[in-house]
């Protein structure tokens, strides 16, 4: 059922869930979304921005001040009505597909129940990115800190070989192609489709990456990562899977493949999937590593929920002489054709067309017998 907006309400169905991804996997064009989402990140914000909903509901601080996040401007550029809710039993007492009416800062729940809430304005925004942005030096400290805090205790675990599997996709002296769902991810992937197809790299997808290269149409040859991203359709594209487990083995996702059915490998490893999926391609001899949407700032951890980035430090340590990072790189190369580069090209063009027609009889021929079909049709 879809969302109905009138003056000062907003009337619909609602999908349910803490995790914003989950319910992105259920949502449909119309409905409310009720998430638990401190400090909403740009993917996800996009994602509900793609997924066309009405409305959002988040019984957390959508954003803090911490850093300069940017979902909830990202929500309220696209006429999107975003709300905090304090009430976090919200999230237990409403069920997926209830009716819910928003109306004077609250949400009803069939005339009966009634929570408040509080919009979240343009105004409150720029106040936390103020905020924000006077205390980024003491929060970049302390990240900076934990990050080379946690390297030094996580140094042996990068400079100790992976396991070896028995993969049938041959890295060695191969482009390897990583595809990340981070920031832009769709754009980079559609600028470096020229490349796929010049070179043909072998095109890994870690967690939902493998998604962004079936909607691109590419098919993934590998899938790496814990695989809570990641839709059963690209787990059964044929992709060979490796799960990645803690280093003590455990893999929650192991459960999934089983039902699923598909064959799978475990690595156990330190550290995030993407930097993972880079050091396998590596230590398997792969002749270029180009990522694309791979996190690699400050700000794109945040949004993670990461106080550090230990592993992805280490890890381009040791494989920077082979990578060759494309987020981005859509922002970089874009085709800008305006209509006055149009006329011009075509002026151009037509030059050449008009002195062969005075020219040559055969050709003026050629122009009044287009001219005539043309006036047929």
């Amino acid at each position: 059922m879809f969302a109905k907006k009138m003056k000062n309400r907003i009337k619909g169905t609602i999908v349910i869930d803490p995790k914003t991804k989950d319910l992105l996997k259920r949502i449909r064009p119309g409905q409310i979304a009720i998430i638990h989402h401190e400090d909403i990140d740009e993917m996800a914000a996009r994602d509900l921005v793609t997924a066309k909903v009405k409305a959002v509901i988040n019984t957390a601080p959508s954003i803090t001040g911490s850093y300069m996040s940017i979902g909830a401007n990202i929500l309220l550029h696209y006429h999107i009505p975003l709300y905090d809710c304090k009430n976090k039993e919200l999230m237990t007492i409403l069920k997926d597909n209830q009716i819910v009416e928003i109306k004077d800062q609250s949400v009803i729940l069939m005339n009966q129940s009634c929570f408040p809430l509080k919009a979240v304005s343009k105004q409150e925004i720029e106040e936390k990115w103020q905020y924000a942005k006077k205390n980024m030096g003491k929060h970049l400290s302390h990240f900076i800190e934990n990050t080379l805090t946690y390297a030094q205790k996580e140094k042996d675990d990068y400079l100790t070989p992976l396991p070896t599997l028995p993969i049938v996709t041959k890295l060695y002296r191969n482009h390897v192609l990583l595809v990340v769902r981070g920031k832009h991810y769709r754009e980079d992937l559609r600028a470096v489709r020229s490349y796929i197809h010049d070179f043909h790299p072998v095109l890994i997808g870690v967690d939902g990456g493998a998604d962004a290269l079936l909607e691109e149409g590419f098919t993934p040859h590998m899938i790496i990562g814990d695989m809570d991203s990641v839709t059963d359709q690209a787990l059964r594209s044929g992709a060979e899977i490796i799960v990645h487990a803690y280093p003590g083995g455990h893999a929650p996702a192991k459960q999934r493949m089983e039902e699923l059915g598909v064959s799978y490998f475990t690595l156990p490893a330190t550290g995030t999937s993407e930097d993972i999926a880079m050091l396998y391609a590596y230590e398997q001899g792969a002749e270029w590593i180009v990522t694309l949407g791979a996190h690699s700032n400050m700000i794109d951890f945040l949004e993670k929920g990461r106080k550090g980035m230990s592993s992805t430090v280490l890890v381009r340590m040791k494989v920077g002489t082979k990578l060759i990072d494309a987020k981005g790189v859509s922002m970089l190369y874009q085709k800008r054709l305006k209509w006055g580069n149009l006329f011009l090209i075509g002026s151009a063009a037509a030059v050449p067309v008009v002195a062969a027609g005075i020219i040559s009889p055969a050709v003026r021929e050629f122009v009044h017998l287009l001219w005539l079909q043309i006036k047929f049709f």
